[in-house]
């Protein structure tokens, strides 16, 4: 007898199990009244609404429909059920292996919700209420505010609002406690924001304020609630905004500092499938949409320590081809490395010109095409920059027209007063300047030094003089911190 019911014991923990790895989900929902119309389930992914992404659908029949998946590669998150009107919606939480029947009168949505096997929904829907009484409480606080007589009724407002604020806080917090885990306390947990110690910071010395405490304290525990290892995350609209808040306000827009915070949140990410790509694609598309000068050597940086390792693994051999092409195209006219050098045919001369052996202080080199409109407004603004301030600074000019025969390349060169640089181009095609300077548009412009080192690149005549300075300005004071030292 003890034997048998130590089997028993055994099928039933077996049973168990399987009840918690099963994969995919079902959901039978009962809207009554609607006939003859689609359910449509949709997800977040990463970002908020309007970008949604659907991914099952079902045909009501006597008001009822059912969804239904398999798919081992679900894991939850927020979705949303919308109804063939686009209107009709409401969202729902999801766990890999749920079955919940909902029950949603369509006149009274999202309020008249019930669900079936699925407390947690229950409780998602009692946290939407109060989101819903704590919005309109600060809709009433903004309207006293505005109406507000006297200093005195402002702060009383405002102690008031801030008073809601640690309510909702705190409703988040017991959620967390009472059940840590599930879905929304990891979602509570992720939009967590960090609260900054009040009073005065000081240095180690004990004497000094430390200004930069708010920040650096802020930047250390931003990501302190969200769990990288929670593919579920991904499944929601919060990843995206955290990453924009995170790198365009708390990390510096340099080269070190991408490489290395794209480094601690790819490790953070590490083991997982949705987390990972995420966040390995959503940096790659920042730093490829930057317009800040010389962050494209964090590009070729991640293409080389992680795609071309095997890491992007969603992409297809043509796809990850295309970014390893972009990188090497890249990668010799980063900013600090020697520039490649090109030698080519004077336009007016037909001498042979090499850009290295251009004697100056400061080369500017300038892929144009007499037919480019952008080119045709920017040459006369960079003539007048070079005469008024750069020629002073020592600065030369060599120029490459990309196309044209070489009477157009000449009309130019004398429509715009560029007799004064040194004007070449390519009409053999034998210099390969395109991938050495990674010229995929016109007018692109570097800035190299008298070692022709790369200084900047993609510039225009607004900036350049203002690097320049920069320039000269850094190695003064390196100078001064050099001769200090001795």
């Amino acid at each position: 007898m003890k034997h048998l019911k130590l089997i028993a014991l055994l099928l039933l923990m077996i049973m168990g199990h399987q009840s918690f790895g099963k994969d995919g989900y079902h959901i039978h929902l009962k809207m009554p009244g609607v006939k003859d119309s689609l359910v449509f389930l949709a997800h977040y992914y990463g970002v908020n609404r309007p970008k949604i992404f659907k991914t099952d659908s079902a045909r009501f029949k006597n008001g009822e429909a059912d969804l239904k998946s398999s798919d081992p590669d679900f894991v939850g998150g927020i979705y949303i059920l919308f109804l063939s009107d686009y209107k009709t919606n409401f969202e729902v939480l999801m766990n890999k292996g749920d079955d919940m029947t909902i029950t949603a009168p369509i006149n009274d949505l999202p309020d008249g919700l019930k669900f079936s096997n699925s407390p947690e929904n229950t409780r998602f829907e009692d946290y939407v209420k109060y989101l819903k009484d704590y919005g309109a409480k600060e809709e009433k606080f903004k309207k006293e505010l505005a109406e507000a007589k006297s200093k005195d009724d402002t702060a009383a407002i405002r102690k008031r609002a801030v008073a809601s604020s640690k309510e909702l806080n705190k409703y988040r917090s017991d959620y967390e406690a009472k059940y840590p885990g599930t879905l929304l306390a990891k979602i509570f947990k992720a939009i967590e924001t960090p609260e900054v110690p009040e009073g005065d910071h000081f240095l180690e010395d004990g004497k000094t304020k430390d200004s930069t405490f708010a920040y650096r304290y802020y930047k250390k525990h931003f990501w302190d609630g969200f769990d990288f290892q929670d593919d579920r995350l991904i499944y929601t609209p919060l990843y995206d905004a955290k990453l924009e808040e995170y790198f365009s306000k708390l990390v510096l827009p340099w080269t070190d500092s991408l490489e290395k915070e794209a480094d601690v949140l790819l490790k953070k990410a590490k083991g997982t499938k949705d987390v990972f790509h995420y966040t390995l694609w959503w940096i790659t598309k920042y730093i490829e949409d930057s317009k800040v000068m010389g962050i494209d050597e964090t590009f070729v940086y991640l293409v080389e320590n992680y795609y071309m390792k095997g890491d992007a693994f969603w992409l297809s051999s043509d796809e990850l081809s295309k970014f390893i092409d972009r990188a090497q195209k890249i990668a010799p006219n980063v900013i600090g490395n020697l520039s490649p050098e090109v030698k080519l045919p004077n336009v007016t001369t037909k001498k042979e010109e090499s850009m290295h052996a251009l004697k100056a202080k400061y080369t500017l080199v300038v892929f144009y095409s007499p037919t480019c409109g952008h080119c045709q407004h920017e040459i006369p603004k960079l003539d007048s920059a070079y005469k008024a301030s750069l020629k002073a600074k020592g600065l030369k000019i060599y120029t490459v027209a990309t196309e044209g025969t070489d009477t157009t390349i000449n009309d130019f060169i004398k429509k715009y007063n560029m007799q004064d640089w040194t004007n070449t181009w390519d009409p053999e095609h034998t210099s390969d300047y395109h991938n050495k300077f990674d010229v995929y548009s016109t007018p692109t412009i570097y800035l190299l030094d008298e070692k022709k080192i790369i200084k900047g690149k993609r510039l225009d005549h607004s900036n350049i003089g203002g690097l320049i300075d920069m320039i000269e300005k850094k190695e003064k004071a390196d100078k001064e911190k050099g001769a200090g030292s001795k």
